[in-house]
């Protein structure tokens, strides 16, 4: 066996074999043929394969069945059904349960070429990702947090984080909702030398302000109506440790005032009491606002935004990371398939273009959300764009749609009519020929069977 990917191609027909295998030899791939179901079951339990394309029709043991026994051993393997028209619908069931596509006879040899070279795409990614759970499951045995992205601006993230670590230095998240500033606040905790001591997070905005005092500096008892006991706050609890300070632009000015004495002198009271503690904890705080701007409008004050922009750590929205974006979303694909049950799935070429060019106005709280929705909407092991939260052009399906004007169509409702149209006109001009239709069109005939059946002109 050479380095060339290996393909498996079993059909009855003879003359098909030998235009199969020609082509894609021809292509630079290594292809073994047999003539039946139970042969091809074997071959690939004997041999390591790329890709198997299945004729349905076989002798001894038909492609269906052959496909669902080498599900049962190698689930991960793409395979490819080959079908007379008459059987589509038989093979589109197939496909829920996990076979990689389907080509209708008789076909075009490039469109083999251009679907085997797909399906070899997705068995590179697959590998890719088993690689990356395996990464993923070492590196939690290691760390409390987990880092994932190679952009040239996440890499100056990780610079940062390296270079402030083991200083005393305040360090200000900056960046859009959803960016990992609370990842990097722990990346930073577990890389300095305080990693074996307490880290404490506290989200300034999701604790009402009469009670975040309470929560920070601890209260007395009696100190207030329902205070019926000392309690510690968590700058007590994170002594010689962090405190992560999230969404600090929350926080009201009064307690404001508090926070830069414990910045300033390390000393703090708690509510209600006279006992003066010292506080060796290293605070860094997060805002998604800009503080400046606060502070320009008095909702901040402007010194303890100087007492904590010490060090700047500004994070990158995800539309801005490039390839971190396909890295992050199998990432999640891995964990969240693991988390279900079904290990080894991946994400077809167009599910993963439309993560490419969509915004992300979540950032990568919202990408891991998406991916958890196409996990639980797929029926099998293919992430595909009808499985994501999101439409055809990369618009968020969940975001309320703005206010229309009575009876004015969307956009993409005329648009999805003129297709529809165009589609019945070209199969007018070809007398129902599906393959004519398609090259009139311009498009593949499967991409024309698929409009087919979604407008339910068949």
């Amino acid at each position: 066996m050479t380095g060339k990917a290996s393909i498996l191609v079993a059909d009855d027909e003879e003359s098909l074999r030998l235009v199969l295998r020609t082509v894609l030899t021809k292509a630079g791939y290594h292809v073994d043929v047999v003539d039946n179901g139970l042969d091809a079951v074997n071959k690939v339990r004997e041999t390591s394969y790329d890709v198997v394309m299945l004729d349905v029709r076989m002798p001894q043991l038909d492609g269906l069945q052959a496909f669902y026994r080498i599900q049962g051993f190698a689930s991960e393997l793409p395979v490819i059904l080959m079908t007379a028209f008459g059987s589509a619908q038989i093979t589109v069931e197939a496909m829920k349960h996990g076979a990689f596509d389907y080509i209708t006879k008789p076909f075009d040899v490039d469109e083999v070429k251009i679907l085997v070279g797909r399906a070899l795409h997705m068995r590179s990614l697959a590998r890719e990702v088993e690689y990356l759970k395996q990464e993923v499951k070492t590196l939690s045995q290691e760390v409390p947090y987990q880092l994932i992205g190679t952009s040239p601006k996440v890499q100056e993230v990780y610079k940062s984080i390296g270079r402030v670590a083991n200083s005393k230095a305040t360090v200000l998240l900056v960046g859009e909702s959803g960016t990992g500033k609370g990842l990097v606040a722990k990346a930073i905790h577990y890389s300095s030398e305080r990693w074996q001591k307490p880290f404490i997070q506290v989200n300034c905005g999701a604790i009402p302000q009469g009670l975040l005092e309470s929560e920070l500096f601890g209260h007395e008892k009696g100190a207030f109506t329902g205070a019926v006991s000392q309690k510690p706050g968590k700058f007590e609890l994170a002594e010689g440790g962090t405190i992560f300070l999230d969404e600090i632009s929350e926080m009201d000015l009064a307690l404001q005032v508090k926070l830069l004495r414990v910045l300033h002198e390390r000393q703090f009271e708690r509510v209600g009491g006279t006992t003066t503690f010292t506080a060796d904890v290293r605070v860094i705080a997060a805002s998604n606002r800009d503080l400046l701007v606060e502070a320009s409008e008095n909702r901040f004050r402007p010194d303890l935004y100087y007492r904590l922009n010490v060090i700047l750590i500004q994070m990158p929205p995800l539309r801005e990371r490039g390839d971190d974006i396909t890295l992050l979303a199998e990432y999640f694909l891995a964990r969240f398939a693991s988390e279900n049950g079904r290990a080894g799935m991946i994400f077809s070429p167009e599910a993963l273009d439309i993560f490419k060019r969509y915004a992300w106005p979540g950032n990568v709280r919202e990408l891991e959300n998406a991916v958890e929705h196409a996990v639980t909407m797929s029926n099998s092991r293919v992430i595909l764009p009808e499985h994501l939260p999101l439409n055809t052009s990369g618009e968020d399906a969940f975001e309320p749609q703005p206010g229309t004007v009575t009876g004015f169509m969307p956009l993409r409702e005329v648009l999805a009519e003129a297709e529809k149209a165009h589609i019945v006109e070209a199969l007018k001009l070809t007398r129902g020929n599906r393959a004519h239709a398609a090259k009139l069109l311009q498009i593949s005939r499967r991409g024309l069977i698929y409009k087919i059946q979604a407008y339910g002109l068949d």
